[in-house]
């Protein structure tokens, strides 16, 4: 799944957003400038011929439902108790240490919320009927199940789902035709309670008939709307299952573990298109004229992975893979901007095929364009599901960071056809194999398909910083981190999971080999296909491929939080010193938090070359390097840590950049480190100023983009500090960038390439945002030829940067203009630039008018965070949002419950960008006796956030204002 992930660099500076693969920023700038910065069009009624699947790997899982509960039955429980499911820890170590007990109608091990194992779910015919009148469906599901004990009871997972009646049978008898129901509301449990008892080894049929709500929080089986051509509203009937929201869709054992097959029939008017994981298998009349889809079997997948749509769409298909593919979207949207995505898909697909060394399993692949989608995207096996701005791309007005944005988020869902959908972990704790790994696979596709976008330079500015800036909180949390209930699970969706599970990955594919590192995955999933796995598993395939103790080098880094930084002097001509400590970035790493020694590849660049072989395992060590007249530790950064250098050994480095003896990623990934280090405490902040004013020459995007990103942090921690100091960083981030922004220019042509387009892009919005006057004067007379009619004088790359000058400079006016440019536009992109921008404005009524479209009904909810991104740039932005938080907060939580994701975004938008002591109190005084299940992550993360700046501020305010005034940038 593509979360709208969260940047958390400001939106003030015009810097490159931040904007993860998976999942559009939330906390993103204005304009996305980043990665992550022969068919034909038809109207369609029906998803087209049934089509049939097969697989070429042997359906085989290592440890099936029925075998974990076998291996644990060393713990047995009593003959009167429900039997224990042990999962996620190996060999159940850590599930035998704690006593078990029946919570519920639930199995709590370790806290964790697990239904009983007393019967397994072996297939689904789930029968849903939307209502859209009524904004509900009417379902039918039989459960086939194998009875692993006696059993007079069953329990399954239901949520908001109204049940009318049930039926057990067994053995073509019937057990009971009217089971007691009782619900716990806790753990979101359905228990059918019967008489008679089904016998240990026979099958059972549970059968249900039941009424859900087609709801409006994006989630489950819930309605989407949009708008007509002719200006009406359309309604669809959209699922949105990960993690645990199945179980709102259809009475079911809503755990990843208890994989089934799955047989879906869709009835609805015959005028409207509905589609689910498979193809179809027939279509028959129903009742008051509606016709009856059935699709073909699944074969064994998760629950969270089961999809369904109906509704009127349009869409485009392609035979140039070996199974069609589509990209369906809502009548309103121009299908044909579904073309790159369609064609993409195709050809990602059959590259797939050839690395993982498996055949896409099903017999097609669907991929639809959803108006009301809370995430960026979700894998859902054969139908992808996608916010529209992720899959459809209109280049004549989207920049080329949109295009990089929607290749990466493609080619990530489809990694998920294999990891995460043929070969899923058994519990949300192992998330990390699903999206680590879908992550770094959109890195590595991306630059096969497109390597003059040099991708994996990006990486290390996004992909790592992401990663590291998250987990040098306290606050941060494990790769593989325990979660015990539904509201949890959502909060690990995060740039852990992601980021860091991807940094973990192409650390190890680097350290193997990428030709070793992939035969190790084919293994993997080769053994496990159609099961489910845990970390370790992974770390024996990669471990058989390379004959390397991977799984003892590599536990280390899933098992805890956090990172090291390590410091290096120099001993003597030929040798270092080298140690390792935690890294947080509030600079006070406590002894018993500083106790995990991380096997750390230094990756020792020197003129020989890379040695990739030196290997940190202690606390401290000293290496031979080839000469100490030049040298660099994680050569390429390839590494998931800090390095630190005396200021003698930085300023050599920076001599060296200047020679070309540093890579892209090396100078860019040495500048980040800088900064990381000076907010934290290791270094001044004064000497990473200057270090970045002697990189005036440089010529790289990516370094760049690293130098500007630098800046904005301080410029960030310093928002609410002395004017004159805020004046005199904008000054020297404007002395940094006019000169090459005029250099390079404002004007695109075709023979822009792609990097260069974002480049021009990001120099010109950053020298206007910080007061270059001719690119102030140019942006303003693009703006006024745009409000004149000509829609052309604003390139796509630079949409965002003009609209955030003509606010930050102009008035009331120019809002309107661009508030009505928002209203006006048919196309996503454009209208997410303009919501993205409203927030520059920071007169008091234009910040009250920002925040008053949040719940003005106006702006879909999943993009009520998209206005706040410009308050995020000023002060009095900032404070607007935080009191309009404690205002609204009970409508929020109504909203956006807490057990879904989008809450705990919100709270961190409206809260971290705080950087005083007393602004630290406010917001701890306010979430003081409220509830924060389901958000409790996000919130730590935020409070983290704030004291880091708090004691940044402390350690080097009175450094940086006397910077400022020594090199003449205030009076």
């Amino acid at each position: 799944m593509i979360r709208n992930c969260l940047s958390l660099r400001p939106a003030c500076q015009g810097a490159r957003s931040v904007l993860p693969r998976s999942k559009t920023s939330l906390l993103g700038t204005h304009q996305a400038t980043t990665r992550f910065a022969a068919s034909h069009y038809t109207s369609t009624s029906s998803p087209g011929p049934s089509r049939f699947y097969s697989v070429t790997s042997t359906p085989a899982s290592p440890l099936t439902p029925r075998q974990r509960l076998s291996a644990a039955r060393s713990v047995r429980p009593r003959r009167n108790q429900t039997p224990v499911r042990y999962c996620s820890y190996r060999n159940h170590k850590m599930c035998r240490t704690h006593a078990q007990a029946d919570v519920a109608s639930g199995v709590n091990i370790q806290g964790r919320e697990l239904l009983p194992t007393n019967v397994i779910p072996r297939h689904y015919h789930i029968t849903l009927e939307p209502d859209f009148q009524k904004l509900t469906f009417d379902g039918t599901v039989v459960i086939d199940l194998d009875v692993e004990e006696d059993s007079k009871s069953i329990a399954l997972h239901t949520l908001e789902i109204d049940i009318h009646n049930a039926k057990v049978t067994s053995g073509g008898q019937t057990v009971s035709s009217n089971p007691k129901v009782t619900y716990n509301e806790t753990t979101q449990v359905s228990t059918f309670d019967f008489d008679n008892a089904v016998s240990k080894g026979a099958k059972a049929q549970l059968e249900i008939q039941f009424t859900g709500h087609l709801n409006d929080k994006m989630a489950g089986f819930y309605r989407s709307t949009y708008k007509n051509p002719d200006g009406t509203q359309g309604l669809l009937a959209v699922s949105q299952m990960e993690p645990t929201d199945a179980r709102r869709a259809f009475p079911c054992f809503d755990e990843p573990s208890l994989k089934a097959e799955f047989t879906v029939t869709l009835v609805a008017d015959k005028k409207l298109t509905c589609l689910s994981n498979m193809d179809v298998a027939s279509e028959s009349e129903a009742k008051d004229g509606k016709k009856a889809v059935t699709f073909n079997k699944s074969p064994l997948m998760s629950t969270y992975l089961v999809a369904f749509v109906v509704g009127e769409l349009n869409y485009i298909e392609t035979n140039d893979f070996r199974v069609p593919v589509r990209v369906y979207a809502p009548p309103g949207q121009n299908i044909e901007h579904g073309r790159f995505s369609l064609n993409l898909a195709a050809k990602t697909l059959a590259f797939y095929e050839k690395v993982f060394g498996i055949e896409f399993p099903l017999p097609k692949m669907d991929q639809i364009a959803i108006p009301d989608f809370a995430q960026g995207a979700m894998e859902n096996w054969g139908l992808v599901t996608y916010r529209v701005v992720d899959l459809l791309l209109d280049e004549k007005v989207s920049g080329a960071a949109t295009k990089e944005r929607v290749a990466e988020v493609v080619q990530h869902e489809l990694a998920h056809q294999w990891f995460g959908n043929l070969v899923t972990m058994d519990w949300w704790d192992g998330l990390w194999l699903n999206e680590g790994f879908a992550t770094w696979a959109s890195w590595y596709s991306c630059n096969i398909f497109y390597p003059e976008w040099k991708v994996w330079e990006t990486y290390v500015t996004d992909n790592l910083q992401r990663a590291l800036a998250l987990d040098s909180l306290r606050s941060s949390h494990p790769i593989e981190v325990p979660v015990k209930r539904a509201d949890e699970i959502n909060q690990i969706f995060d740039a852990i999971s992601y980021s860091k599970g991807s940094c973990v990955l192409r650390m190890i594919s680097t350290y193997l080999g990428e030709d070793v590192f992939l035969e190790g995955v084919r293994r993997y999933l080769k053994k496990h296909a159609y099961g489910n796995t845990q970390t370790g598993d992974l770390w024996a395939a990669l471990g058989d491929a390379s004959g390397k103790s991977v799984e003892e080098v590599m536990d280390v880094w899933t098992k805890h939080v956090g990172y090291p930084v390590v410091t290096v002097t120099e001993k003597d001509e030929k040798t270092i010193q080298v140690k390792q400590n935690r890294f947080l970035r509030t600079g006070d790493v406590k002894p018993k938090e500083d106790t995990v020694i991380f096997p750390v590849f230094l990756g020792l660049r020197s003129k020989d070359g890379i040695d990739e072989s030196l290997t940190l395992d202690k606390r401290e060590d000293s290496f031979e390097v080839p000469s100490t007249e030049f040298f660099k530790l994680n050569a390429n950064h390839t590494g998931l840590y800090r390095t630190s250098y005396t200021p003698e050994r930085l300023e050599k480095l920076g001599e060296a950049a200047k020679k070309g003896l540093l890579s892209v990623e090396d100078r860019a990934g040495m500048i980040a480190d800088a900064g990381a280090l000076a907010s934290s405490g290791y270094q001044k902040t004064s000497g990473v100023l200057n270090l970045l004013k002697g990189f005036d020459s440089e010529k790289e995007f990516i370094v760049w983009s690293e130098i500007i990103s630098r800046v904005a942090a301080v410029q960030a921690a310093w928002i609410f500090e002395d004017k004159a100091v805020r004046d005199g960083l904008e000054a020297f981030q404007r002395e940094l960038v006019s000169a090459r922004a005029h250099q390079m220019g404002w004007e695109f042509t075709e023979n822009d390439g792609h990097i260069e387009q974002q480049f021009k892009a990001m120099l010109f919005g950053n020298a206007g945002l910080c007061g270059d006057e001719k690119i102030i004067a140019a942006a303003k007379e693009m703006f006024k030829k745009l409000i004149a009619g000509d829609k052309s004088a604003v390139h796509p790359n630079i949409r965002g940067s003009v609209f955030s000058m003509a606010l930050k400079y102009g008035g009331k006016e120019e809002y309107d203009t661009i508030l009505n440019f928002y209203r006006t536009s048919t196309n996503s992109d454009e209208r997410n630039t303009a919501l993205r921008c409203l927030g520059r404005a920071k007169s008091p009524e234009l910040i009250k008018s920002t925040l008053d479209l949040l719940f003005s009904g106006e702006i879909k909810d999943q993009d009520v965070y998209m206005p706040t991104a410009g308050l995020r740039s000023h002060p009095e932005g900032i404070e607007a949002l935080f009191t309009w938080m404690t205002e609204n907060w009970d409508e929020l939580v109504k909203r956006f419950p807490p057990q879904l994701s989008m809450l705990g975004t919100l709270v961190t938008i409206f809260t971290s960008s705080f950087t005083k002591k007393e602004q630290l109190a406010k917001v701890e005084k306010f979430f003081e006796g409220k509830s924060t299940n389901g958000f409790e992550m996000s919130l730590a993360q935020s409070l983290d956030a704030i004291r880091s700046k708090v004691a940044w501020i402390e350690r080097d305010g009175e450094d940086v204002a006397k910077w400022v005034k020594d090199n003449k940038y205030s009076a």
